[in-house]
């Protein structure tokens, strides 16, 4: 699947995944079911391998998103900042085995924040990375949003324009550093929007990203300086929504 994994195969893998759960339990999706569920998300968002945290790769080039995004800011977004949470997560993890094999978890605080912190920052860059369309950018052109979609933003915010909106509107206004995103709420089968302040604050619990945007300065300083509307308006142009709808596909399994 990898960077070809298409709206069918999201389809048929929450197909495949309602079945598992019905033959498993309300809420259970048992033995090989669940691991091929998760592999495929893995394979979806690139997030890790061999048990170890990884850097993935872009799903276009550099200089694919021009003129929205320039490539000097991408490669120093992906292999400096990105990068960085990466080895930050690993670490973390390797000095928490470590702790728990000496039985000394006097520094399990620390560590347990590195984790929280450099986790969300990978996963959600991960995510970041699917979320904007190369064909968009270059095209100068906004995609239509696939009908299952649309019709949960009509159920959940009255429109695809007023979700589009309160989606624009929170990310632009997130309070210092964090992130504008899309997220499907399972309790209430609905979407929602949420601001994310520095990774991992104010969140919901059990929510399912499906689109993120990126509002920490290192994320569009070099071309868009401290005009952060202008850089969420871009994003707008090239948000990726049959990313979305594969990751709704997923988070209704």
């Amino acid at each position: 699947m990898g960077q070809e994994f298409t709206r069918r195969d999201a389809i048929k893998l929450a197909g495949f995944a309602g079945a598992a759960t019905l033959l498993g339990g309300k809420g259970a999706i048992m033995g090989q079911s669940e691991t091929m569920l998760k592999e495929s998300i893995n394979e979806l968002i690139g997030a890790v391998s061999d048990g170890a945290y990884v850097l993935p790769k872009l799903p276009y080039g550099y200089d694919d998103l021009e003129p929205l995004y320039d490539s000097q800011t991408l490669h120093l977004h992906h292999e400096k900042h990105h990068a960085g949470y990466v080895k930050n997560l690993n670490t973390a993890l390797e000095k928490l085995a470590a702790a728990r094999k000496a039985g000394d978890f006097s520094a399990v605080k620390a560590l347990s924040q590195a984790v929280a912190f450099n986790g969300s920052g990978h996963i959600l860059h991960c995510m970041f990375w699917k979320s904007m369309d190369a064909k968009c950018a270059k095209n100068k052109s906004i995609a239509a949003v696939p009908d299952e979609l649309a019709k949960l933003m009509n159920d959940s915010f009255g429109s695809v324009e007023s979700c589009k909106a309160e989606f624009a509107a929170a990310t632009k206004d997130v309070e210092g550093s964090g992130w504008g995103v899309l997220a499907y709420e399972p309790t209430a089968e609905k979407l929602l929007v949420l601001q994310c302040e520095k990774h991992q604050n104010l969140t919901v619990w059990g929510v399912t990203p499906l689109l993120v945007c990126d509002v920490w300065e290192h994320a569009y300083y070099l071309k868009y300086q401290n005009r952060r509307p202008d850089w969420v308006e871009a994003f707008m142009q090239m948000a990726n929504w049959s990313f979305a709808l594969q990751m709704l596909a997923i988070a209704r399994r």
